[in-house]
């Protein structure tokens, strides 16, 4: 068993033990990086859906454009349902 400071990290076909500290903040900007990647191609796929729809004579895709709630605003609505 590992001490309870330490975590196993797997890197490609290996394992290396490292600060719990440590793998939480790697994890923590990973997750950030692939945020921040998932949100610049869904502004591309926007883009790009409507370049096609314009190529092939037809209306702008209605509702496409829209964003999603943040965490925040749905805990509000989630208050607001339940009275």
């Amino acid at each position: 068993p590992l001490p309870p400071e330490k975590a196993m990290v797997c890197f490609g076909s290996m394992f290396i033990e490292l600060p719990k500290a440590q793998t939480r903040e790697m994890l923590r900007q990973d997750q950030d990086q692939l945020d921040e990647e998932i949100n610049n191609l869904r502004k591309e796929l926007r883009v790009k859906v409507n370049r096609l729809y314009e190529a092939q004579g037809k209306p702008e895709l209605k509702g496409f454009n829209l964003n999603p709630m943040s965490a925040e605003e749905m805990k509000l609505i989630n208050r607001i349902l339940e009275g």
